[in-house]
């Protein structure tokens, strides 16, 4: 299952790091149009260990997002470049 980002929120601390900050991500699934909102580590885990999927962006706009993770072991969304 693939779902499209549609907003993020981000905490009132860690605003250095424009990816780490994010603690919620908003989403919906276009082919289903269920919607939701989960936390950096939920989506993280979602997407390594339940095979799911993420983008931003529409039509030819789209860039998927891969985990990645920080030196001090902090995993996060980043979108892959094209």
């Amino acid at each position: 299952m693939a779902v499209r980002i549609t907003c993020i929120n981000k905490d009132n601390g860690n605003q250095q790091n424009p990816h780490e900050a994010i603690n919620h991500y908003g989403w919906v699934n276009e082919s289903t149009g269920e919607s939701g909102r989960n936390d950096r580590a939920s989506m993280v885990n979602w997407i390594e260990k339940e095979k799911g999927s993420a983008y931003v962006g529409t039509g030819a706009n789209k860039a998927q997002c891969q985990v990645r993770q920080n030196d001090r072991g902090t995993k996060y969304l980043q979108t892959i470049s094209d």
